[in-house]
């Protein structure tokens, strides 16, 4: 069974810095993207950043130059640096896993992460 485990967020002042990890583990062979996700309550689940196996990336425009995603493929851990930090960038936020290859599923699958909240209030 494969797990994502966020960590690092936190309640941090406008204007700071936050970085964000989430591990993937289990018996896994591969990851294709792995991503990360917000969601404020009522609003739907937004993409954030993504990142593939070979470290192109992706990022929502309101977040482009403040944040930066990166992972290490040995680990299967993703991170997400935020700085710059705005009281909009308050939500929960998601890792997502896609296409993660293991001996049972070799089709590969997608897993999400609990959730971990970042509030930025002064």
């Amino acid at each position: 069974q494969v797990q994502l485990v966020e960590s690092g967020g936190g309640l941090v002042q406008p204007g700071g810095s936050l970085k964000l990890s989430c591990a993937a583990s289990g018996s896994i062979r591969s990851i294709n993207h792995m991503g990360w996700y917000r969601q404020d309550p009522g609003k739907e689940r937004e993409l954030v950043a993504l990142i593939g196996r070979g470290g192109s990336t992706d990022y929502a425009d309101s977040v482009k130059g403040r944040f930066t995603i990166s992972r290490d493929n040995a680990k299967n851990t993703v991170y997400l640096k935020m700085n710059s930090l705005k009281p909009e960038d308050t939500a929960v936020y998601y890792c997502n896993a896609d296409r993660v290859e293991t001996a049972v599923a070799p089709w590969g699958m997608d897993y999400w992460g609990k959730g971990t909240l970042v509030t930025v209030s002064s």
